[in-house]
């Protein structure tokens, strides 16, 4: 009774934050709202061994964060990423840009422990500040784990406003320049990617679910693929993907440690993943067609916020004031990089921006932040679309770069800093 109470629970906020989010059109994003949730219900009733009650404990977790990883490799498509090269340069130099000018400026203001803990979280999303809170709890520094978290639910507080605010501007530019010349000037596999990304994804209404979800795959590559991997509909059960994806990780786990730590486990799952995706061992986002993917990550979000138990009123002020600053200052950085290469690379300034901008948050928000810009700016079908394809592709694989790759890569380097 108490584990059922204890599920219905952890559920009933993250729940109720997916509601808030979706009333306010996804601009305060459900994070946020689980996240005072959590902090209300342990300064009140709700037990702190809620979490592992409820089933998500650290065997759940030991699972969970490399098989995710290995479900994050099965979404990368590399054809796209080289299409739109420049999008991708642009959003990992405005993570360049953070990561310098958060170090170099907090690290005057703020102990490093503090600004290690944080900035990782700031350059993506869920993985991030899972990686954070796990390695701290692991060197001993438990006094800091409240930081990534705290990171990743304030961050996209300011990510969704001001991500709109550069797309419309991007859009009355674009718009400007289609009255001029109505016959639309965008790549057809552009305006392919754009519609191809499952329209179902805009009732999901923030990155808390699906923060690490980067582009709804296409079939890039397929002509690479081994077909012989393809076995009757009959036979291709969740059971058989789940055991593929258990197999890959377990290649991956292994290697890792035969590396001694060279490279971090979860840096060899992502690539893993993204090998068995390629020779066509594991399906285009395996672990959401077997049908677990969203158990798996709500139990994630949970663990994390499960570091909030020991968060005290007291201490409050004292984690939002390097936090804040620290955002503040990522942000900046993200725009005076971005707006370095946005010449050079053939873009405005704003969408530039925009680009970079989709590390605070990934998918699906960066596909919903811009459908709901268009569905506002374009006052046409023809001009929706227009907008649609010049700017949805560079908005998916901007935050495919930062969140799924970089944030993984950083997060894994800063580990080793502590």
């Amino acid at each position: 009774m108490a584990a059922i109470i204890a599920l219905m629970t952890v559920m009933g906020f993250i729940m109720v934050g997916e509601w808030v989010s979706t009333r306010s059109r996804a601009f305060i994003p459900s994070v946020f709202i689980t996240a005072v949730l959590f902090l209300i219900g342990f300064w009140t009733i709700v037990p702190k061994n809620v979490v592992p009650q409820a089933s998500f404990g650290t065997q759940f977790i030991a699972i969970t964060q490399a098989v995710l990883l290995v479900h994050m490799g099965t979404l990368m498509d590399l054809k796209l990423l080289l299409k739109q090269w420049r999008a991708v340069t642009i959003a990992l130099a405005g993570v360049v840009g953070t990561v310098v000018l958060a170090m170099g400026v907090g690290s005057l203001l703020f102990s490093w422990h503090t600004v290690v803990a944080s900035v990782p979280p700031l350059t993506g999303g869920l993985v991030a500040a899972f990686l954070m809170t796990s390695g701290l709890k692991a060197q001993g520094i438990t006094a800091l784990v409240a930081y990534p978290v705290a990171m990743f639910v304030v961050h996209s507080m300011l990510g969704y406003p001001l991500t709109s605010w550069m797309l419309k501007r991007e859009s009355k530019r674009l718009l400007v320049k289609y009255h001029a010349n109505p016959a639309p000037v965008v790549a057809v596999d552009d305006a392919k990617v754009a519609r191809a990304t499952n329209n179902t994804t805009a009732q999901v209404t923030d990155s808390a679910r699906d923060n690490e979800t980067a582009i709804a795959p296409s079939k890039a590559f397929s002509r690479f693929k081994l077909r012989r991997w393809q076995i009757s509909d009959a036979y291709d059960t969740p059971a058989f993907m789940l055991f593929k994806v258990a197999i890959v990780t377990a290649l991956a786990e292994w290697v890792a440690s035969l590396l001694h730590g060279t490279i971090n486990a979860f840096i060899v799952c992502l690539v893993f993943g993204v090998i068995a995706h390629q020779f066509g061992f594991l399906e285009d986002s395996v672990l959401e067609k077997a049908g677990v993917f969203h158990w798996l990550m709500y139990g994630l979000l949970a663990y994390i916020f499960s570091n909030l138990s020991i968060v005290k009123v007291s201490m409050l002020s004292g984690i939002l004031v390097p936090i804040v600053t620290l955002i503040i200052l990522g942000v900046l950085g993200m725009f005076l990089a971005s707006a370095v290469l946005a010449k050079p690379l053939g873009f405005s300034r704003e969408m530039a921006f925009a680009s970079a901008l989709t590390a605070l948050f990934g998918f699906p928000a960066d596909y919903i932040v811009t459908h709901e810009v268009v569905s506002i700016m374009g006052s046409t079908d023809k001009e929706k679309k227009y907008l649609l394809d010049n700017m949805l592709p560079k908005m998916l694989v901007g935050g495919f770069a930062t969140v799924s790759v970089a944030s993984v890569i950083i997060a894994s380097v800063f580990l080793k800093i502590l």
